[in-house]
C-alpha cells in the first residue's frame, strides 16, 4: 500500500512552482533594486494598473523562451538549474569515490546514479532486467493469482488497478490505517477517457498508438499489439468512468469511508483481499478506509468481466509503462514522445544526467539530501526564515481577531489551530536509515524497484506504531514547500531557503513579498476550503459554527467565480472549483505577509524609495515577479484540466485585485483593468 506521492486531496498541499528573483548581483547593463529586483525584467510600457504581471515581468517573458527540453520556463526553473548543478557535483563525487564503504549512502547513491547514466549497458539490456516480472505475470491462471500479482507489483512501486497505502487515519490521526484509493489509469485524469472533444479524441488516438508501440518494443507482433492497446484502453476507460472527478476528490469527507474487513469483502466479494494483504505484508487488519467505494465496485465487476488473459495484458502494460524511463533508449524515447510531447508539448528529452539525478532524489532522497545540506545549506537562512515564520504567525493572530464575519467561538478554535502549527525548516531531525536497502551495480530498473520495496515496507511497518511526527514528505533539496493537514504542519525544505526564493541580502519588502507570502500561503492552507475541515490536532473534524461556515463559503465562492472568468489559452478557462484551495492560500498568504512586513517596520524609520518605488510597491512587485513563467500551450491545457494551481500570470494578478493595500500602493482606480469593484473583492484572511 504505497503512498508514492503527496495526495493534495487529503494529505498535503504544496506551493508548487513558486519563486522570486533576488540574486544580489548586478547584471551587466541592469539596475538592481534592493539587491533583489532586476529592473531590466520590467516592461514600463505597461501600466501596473492595467496588467501588473506584465508590468513587472513583461521583458523577462519576452526574453526567456522555453528551452527545447522543458514544457514551461520560469524563475522556479532558473533556480532548479542552479540547484541541480550542486546536486550533480555531489553525485559525481559519489561515483568517483572508490573508497566508499559498501552499504554507505555514498556507495548507494553513486551506484544508483552511475547505472542510470550507463547508456551502453541500458541499451544492451533493453527490457531484459524485467524478465522475472513478466514471467510472473504470465503464470497467472486465476483471480487469486491476479490479486497476488497486483499486490507484488504494488510492493515494487508499480501502481496497477488501484492504489493502496498506509497513512494516518484522518479522524483519529494518532493511528495509522490501510487506505485504498482509485487508480489504474495511465492518462493524467479521468476526463481524458470520458470527454469527446477534438483535443481529447486526438490524445486518445495518440495514446493508443503509443501503447501499440510499447508492446511492439516488448516483442509483440503488430496485430497483437493493436489488440492489446484496445484491451488496455477499454479496461482503463471503465475504471475512469467509475472514478471521482478531481474536483470531487477535493472533499476529504467524501473520501472518508471506513469499513471493517468484512464490509470491504462484502463490497467486492470476488476480490481476495486476504491474498492482497498477505502479499503486501499486512498481517492483521481490523479497519480500512475505502476512499472511493463506487470505484471499487467497478473493480469488483471488472475482475469478473475481464478475462485473465486480458488482465495479464493490463499488468504487462502497467509494468512497462511505469518502468520505461529506467530502460533502454527505445523505451525512453517512445514514452517521452507521448507523455512529454503529445501531452505537454515538450520537443526534446532532458539530458540524461538530469533524468538520472531526479530519479536518484526520488529513490534515495534522504541520502542525497543529507550530503546537500552538509555542503550547501545556510543555517543563517534557516534562522531568518524561522523569524519570518514567527512574524507571519503573529500577523495571522491579529488578522483572525479582526475578522468581523467570524464568531468568537470560531476565532478561539482558529487561534488554537494556529498555535499548534508544527514548523519544519531545512531538513529532517532524523534522516532515513537505508541500511536494509541493497543498491547493487547490476540494473538501473531493479535498483529502482528495490528502493520502492524499501519504501513500501517502511510504510507498511508503521501499522500498530505511534505516528511519526518527524517524517517529511519532501526531500531537503526540493525547491518547494507544503502544508499537511493531518499533522497541522508547515514544511520548508532547504532547497527553497536560498536565492531566488529567499535572499538574505535583499530588503524586507522583497523577502516578505516572496518568502513571506510562501510562508503565509502554507499557513493559509490550514484555513482554506480543505484545511479548514481539520482541527488543531490534525483530525478531520468540524470546528466551525454553522453560521461561520456559511459565511466562509460565500467568501470562497467569490474566488471560484473570479478565477472561473480567467481565460488562459484559446477557450480554456481556469477551473475555479479545482484551484480554489490554492487561490485562498495565495490571497491569504499575500495578505498576512503584507501585515507581517508592516509589523516588522514598526518603530523604524520609513524605508526610503528605491529607484522610485516604495516598500509597499516593492512588496507586490516581488510577489508578481515570483510567478513569471512561460508555458507551452499543450502543457497549459493539461495543467488547467488536472492541476489545483492557477497559471502564474493569474496568481500574480488575481490576489492583489482583492486587496485594498494593492490599490493604495499603485493608486488603482475605477476604470483601470486591475480594478475590481469592492462588492466583488474576496477578503477572507
Amino acid at each position: 500500500m504505497y503512498k508514492q506521492i503527496l495526495r493534495f486531496s487529503a494529505a498535503a498541499t504544496a506551493i508548487a512552482l513558486v519563486s522570486c528573483q533576488g540574486s544580489g548581483k548586478k547584471e551587466e547593463g541592469a539596475k538592481v533594486l534592493g539587491a533583489g529586483f532586476n529592473m531590466a525584467n520590467m516592461d514600463n510600457a505597461v501600466k501596473p494598473t492595467d496588467d501588473f504581471y506584465k508590468f513587472v515581468d513583461g521583458n523577462w517573458i519576452k526574453n526567456n523562451p522555453i528551452p527545447q527540453s522543458e514544457s514551461r520556463w520560469g524563475s522556479f526553473n532558473e533556480l532548479y538549474e542552479k540547484n541541480t548543478a550542486k546536486l550533480k557535483a555531489i553525485l559525481e563525487e559519489a561515483v568517483a569515490d572508490k573508497t566508499a564503504k559498501p552499504g554507505s549512502n555514498s556507495q548507494k547513491i553513486g551506484d544508483f546514479y552511475s547505472l542510470a547514466m550507463d547508456s551502453v549497458k541500458l541499451n544492451k539490456d533493453g527490457a531484459a532486467p524485467l524478465k522475472e516480472e513478466f514471467d510472473a505475470i504470465e503464470k497467472i491462471t486465476n483471480k487469486d493469482d491476479l490479486i497476488r500479482a497486483i499486490a507484488h507489483l504494488h510492493t515494487v512501486g508499480i501502481s496497477a488497478l488501484f492504489i493502496g497505502y498506509v497513512g494516518q487515519d484522518p479522524k483519529i490521526n494518532t493511528l495509522y490505517i490501510p487506505q485504498l484509493n482509485q487508480g489504474g489509469i495511465s492518462l493524467p485524469d479521468r476526463d481524458y477517457y470520458t470527454k469527446s472533444d477534438a483535443r481529447t479524441l486526438g490524445i486518445q488516438k495518440a495514446y493508443l498508438t503509443h501503447v501499440v508501440n510499447m508492446f511492439k518494443l516488448l516483442g509483440d507482433k503488430a496485430e497483437i499489439a493493436e489488440k492489446n492497446a484496445k484491451t488496455i484502453f477499454n479496461i482503463e476507460t471503465n475504471l475512469a468512468k467509475a472514478s471521482m472527478t478531481n474536483i470531487e476528490l477535493r472533499d476529504p469527507e467524501k473520501q472518508y469511508n471506513k469499513k471493517t474487513f468484512k464490509e470491504l469483502q462484502d463490497l467486492t466479494p470476488n476480490v481476495n483481499w486476504m491474498a492482497y494483504l498477505t502479499g503486501v505484508g499486512v498481517t492483521t487488519l481490523t479497519d480500512v478506509i475505502v476512499c472511493q467505494p463506487e470505484f471499487f465496485k467497478e473493480v469488483y465487476h471488472s475482475i469478473d468481466k475481464v478475462s485473465i488473459s486480458d488482465w495479464k495484458t493490463y499488468l504487462r502494460w502497467s509494468l512497462i509503462d511505469q518502468t520505461a524511463s529506467k530502460l533502454s533508449d527505445d523505451f525512453v524515447n517512445e514514452q517521452f514522445k507521448f507523455n512529454g510531447t503529445v501531452l505537454v508539448g515538450t520537443p526534446a528529452l532532458k539530458v540524461r544526467w538530469k533524468r538520472a539525478l531526479e530519479a536518484t532524489d526520488g529513490s534515495l532522497g534522504d541520502a542525497l539530501g543529507q550530503l546537500f545540506v552538509e555542503k550547501h545549506f545556510s543555517q543563517d537562512s534557516k534562522k531568518r526564515v524561522a523569524e519570518m515564520v514567527e512574524n507571519l504567525i503573529a500577523a495571522y493572530r491579529v488578522r483572525i481577531n479582526s475578522r468581523d464575519w467570524m464568531s468568537e467561538e470560531t476565532k478561539k478554535q482558529a487561534m488554537t489551530k494556529l498555535d499548534k502549527v508544527m514548523k519544519k525548516l531545512g531538513y529532517p531531525d532524523k534522516w532515513k536509515d537505508y541500511t536494509t536497502l541493497d543498491i547493487k551495480h547490476d540494473s538501473y530498473v531493479q535498483n529502482f524497484m528495490r528502493a520502492n520495496t524499501y519504501s513500501f515496507k517502511e510504510m507498511v511497518d508503521k501499522l500498530g506504531k505511534p505516528v511519526d511526527r518527524t517524517e517529511w514528505g519532501m526531500t531537503a533539496p526540493t525547491i518547494n514547500a507544503y502544508y499537511n493537514p493531518t499533522m497541522n504542519e508547515i514544511v520548508f525544505p532547504a532547497g527553497i531557503m536560498q536565492p531566488v526564493f529567499f535572499n538574505p541580502e535583499a530588503d524586507d519588502a522583497v523577502n516578505y513579498g516572496c518568502m513571506g507570502a510562501i510562508i503565509g500561503h502554507e499557513l493559509t492552507h490550514g484555513f482554506d476550503d480543505q484545511g479548514a475541515q481539520y482541527d488543531a490536532d490534525g483530525n478531520l473534524k468540524n470546528w466551525w459554527t454553522k453560521e461561520d461556515l456559511a459565511k466562509f463559503k460565500v467568501k470562497t465562492d467569490m474566488l471560484v467565480k473570479q478565477f472561473d472568468n480567467y481565460v488562459a489559452v484559446d477557450s480554456f478557462h481556469v477551473k475555479g472549483e479545482l484551484t480554489v484551495g490554492e487561490n485562498i492560500a495565495d490571497l491569504g498568504g499575500l495578505t498576512i505577509s503584507y501585515y507581517a512586513l508592516k509589523k516588522s517596520l514598526e518603530g523604524k524609520p520609513t524605508p526610503e524609495k528605491i529607484d522610485g518605488y516604495t516598500a509597499e510597491q516593492r512588496f507586490f512587485m516581488s510577489w508578481a515577479q515570483g510567478w513569471r513563467i512561460n508555458y507551452r500551450p499543450e502543457y497549459l491545457k493539461n495543467m488547467l484540466q488536472t492541476n489545483p494551481h492557477s497559471p502564474g500570470n493569474f496568481r500574480a494578478n488575481g490576489p492583489p485585485t482583492n486587496m485594498q493595500e494593492f490599490y493604495d500602493a499603485f493608486d488603482v482606480k475605477e476604470g483601470d483593468k486591475m480594478y475590481r469593484p469592492k462588492a466583488e473583492r474576496a477578503e477572507i484572511w
